[in-house]
């Protein structure tokens, strides 16, 4: 995702920040890599901002900084479009987006800033900018503020939170598309029909063609932005409503099934009678996490239509 995308070479790029000491800094390459993370995703430079001011101040040859190591930057014009996905009180970073995002880095992460260098504070700043600003948006989300991360770890850097979230926690949406990928093998070894995968799940929950490198066919329940259509329902919200009606209308006859299902385990004992009338079977169950909220399970299942089963 773009997000972390956006993390990654933030992360890369304060590597190369000329923090007073660092041993390094190295100017160009840091602010290419800063470029190369606002061009994924413009709202890097929200980040970013403070910490460019800050060099700016400190750079002896401003006139030469501005004119040979930065670009023009254009900023997206926000129209309010994106409280169509929901909007939060202007204090849900500092109650809960910012805490649920550190997790149990928070402690160590308030300990570190009492005990940090003067030199270090620029981070900190950043920090604090940038929650501040993504507040004064109506539409919040956790994934927002993942990019300051890196600069919250500078403070309270912890192995053991790091190996869980980074290699246990919600893998199970990365897990499931190596499972999803041996249909391509299947599927070159095979004269059956071309696999199709629906992804009952929260729209965008895992990578789509990215993970798969063949032609088979899949699915997701979409949810794009209302432009003004009166009365407009996202489809994963019609979904969800009631799973068991969607499914019977969206697939009348036998023959417009796909041969995958991808869904939560939360979901399973809601849609079970379309599940036994139509003979899927369950073929795989993929940990996703020890924290289950919501729509999204601890366990990914993986189901498979078996069309010439009988009963």
């Amino acid at each position: 995702m773009t997000n972390s995308m956006e993390t990654t070479l933030t992360t890369l790029a304060l590597t190369y920040y000329p923090l007073p000491g660092s041993k390094t800094h190295h100017s160009k390459t840091y602010l290419t890599l800063v470029a190369l993370a606002i061009f994924i995703r413009p709202t890097a430079l929200i980040v970013w901002l403070p910490l460019l001011a800050y060099h700016f101040y400190l750079e002896d040859g401003k006139l030469r900084l501005v004119t040979h190591c930065c670009v023009p930057i254009g900023f997206n014009v926000l129209h309010g479009m994106a409280e169509f996905y929901g909007s939060h009180p202007w204090h849900w970073y500092l109650s809960q987006g910012f805490p649920a995002v550190i997790g149990p880095h928070l402690p160590f992460f308030l300990h570190g800033c009492t005990l940090a260098s003067k030199r270090y504070r620029i981070l900190l700043v950043t920090v604090v900018w940038t929650v501040m600003v993504y507040s004064f948006l109506s539409h919040k989300e956790f994934r927002f503020v993942y990019p300051v991360l890196p600069f919250c770890m500078v403070f309270c850097a912890n192995l053991l939170p790091a190996l869980y979230t980074g290699l246990v926690h919600q893998r199970g949406t990365l897990d499931v598309m190596s499972h999803l990928q041996r249909l391509c093998e299947l599927h070159s070894n095979t004269t059956s029909g071309t696999p199709e995968v629906l992804f009952l799940m929260p729209c965008h929950s895992t990578p789509f063609y990215s993970h798969i490198h063949c032609p088979i066919r899949m699915r997701f329940l979409e949810c794009p932005p209302d432009l003004g259509e009166a009365g407009y329902l996202e489809e994963a919200k019609v979904f969800y409503d009631d799973p068991l009606h969607w499914l019977l209308e969206a697939f009348p006859n036998k023959s417009s099934l796909p041969t995958h299902l991808v869904l939560f385990d939360v979901l399973e004992k809601g849609i079970s009678a379309f599940l036994e009338r139509n003979k899927f079977m369950r073929s795989a169950e993929i940990f996703h996490t020890h924290f289950p909220e919501g729509r999204v399970g601890g366990n990914i299942l993986v189901y498979e239509r078996h069309r010439h089963a009988t009963g």
